[in-house]
């Protein structure tokens, strides 16, 4: 039985883009499972924007992880020892393991996934969280209408390129912006955007946004903040909802920010703005994984893997979302699936 685990730990706090300094490989004795719990050997690690958060000082919605502690992050792995009779050795399970090789969870707290519904790495993107946050944030937030026209900042993200292919099976237009042509162009071709933009290439975001959203933008949901926010919202319709999932452009910022500059806008257009977090919806979880598992199995709903081999390159994976080098969900394989 393994008796130890390989962990990443918070070394420092990072000031701008976190560094490989700023987190330690150590090795750690694995306790024994109590009753109740299982030991877990983990196969795929999550890595997510919101983890910045969670390793600087701010005041936030969840405490920041202390110096020393494992990085936060949602996992698959597979059952190797259960002291709880609904689990078993074998299973393969969704945890909230973090950045290491082995772990100890309460069995309680465990999802079990079927490897013949959908590969298991799903259950971290379009099936997990990033799924879950772009269908609740789009359909109960944003409450887009048959005809609207829906944009994206993000679009080629996990969250953001379920939420145009939502869109656009929820009967509206779907437009997206993204990080390099490849991305623009994946929008389009893979996922079935109506029109998208690389806002790299574009010296004018409001034109951009002119030439792409000819008929104004009913629903915005926002990934990024900055300064493609300023621009959407001189775009946006009479009643528009505007949906506040990430901030990412100023997650690695020093400093603070002005903006935005504009919130005029929304008194001029009537115009709701409200942020999400996906916990909020933990009610109606399994309905919308329902769905999601639908559409996936009958094609509308597709996805996109960027995957990172070995536990300690998560760091760098994890820079790889501020970078815009990621397509898709980003993922590190921490381990081999089960012979």
């Amino acid at each position: 039985m393994v008796q130890s685990t390989r962990q990443i730990v918070l070394a420092a706090r990072p000031e701008g883009m976190a560094k490989d300094s700023d987190f330690r490989l150590v090795e750690a004795t694995i306790p024994a499972p109590n009753e109740g719990e299982v030991l877990i050997r983990v196969i795929w690690l999550s890595v997510d924007p919101y983890m910045r958060g969670r390793i600087s000082d701010l005041a936030s919605y969840a405490e920041p992880i202390p110096i020393g502690g494992v990085i936060v992050g949602d996992t698959v792995g597979e059952v190797m020892e259960s002291r709880d009779p609904s689990s078993k050795a074998g299973d393969i399970v969704e945890s909230y393991l973090g950045w290491q090789s082995h772990g100890v969870a309460k069995a309680r707290a465990l999802r079990k996934l079927d490897p013949r519904q959908a590969p298991v790495s799903t259950a971290l993107g379009v099936l997990g969280m990033p799924g879950l946050t772009a269908y609740h944030g789009l359909i109960e937030v944003g409450r887009p209408r048959p005809g609207e026209t829906v944009f994206v900042s993000g679009a080629a993200g996990a969250v953001g390129s379920a939420v145009g292919q939502i869109a656009r099976i929820a009967g509206c237009r779907a437009v997206g912006s993204a990080g390099g042509p490849a991305k623009a162009r994946h929008l389009t071709a893979d996922l079935g955007f109506d029109a998208a933009f690389d806002y790299r290439a574009e010296t004018d975001l409001r034109a951009a946004l002119a030439r792409t959203c000819p008929d104004g933008i009913d629903v915005y949901f926002d990934n990024v903040g900055g300064p493609i926010t300023d621009a959407v919202l001189h775009h946006i319709n009479l009643r528009a909802r505007v949906v506040i999932c990430g901030q990412i452009a100023g997650y690695n910022q020093r400093g603070k920010e002005m903006g935005p500059r504009n919130l005029w806008q929304l008194i001029v257009k009537r115009a709701r703005i409200e942020g999400m977090l996906v916990s909020d919806f933990a009610d109606k979880g399994e309905a919308a994984r329902g769905y999601l598992t639908q559409w996936l199995h009958d094609g509308r709903l597709k996805y996109r893997e960027d995957v990172v081999e070995g536990l300690e390159n998560a760091p760098a994976a994890f820079r790889r979302l501020f970078t815009g080098e990621n397509l898709g969900k980003q993922l590190v394989r921490v381990g081999p699936d089960p012979g």
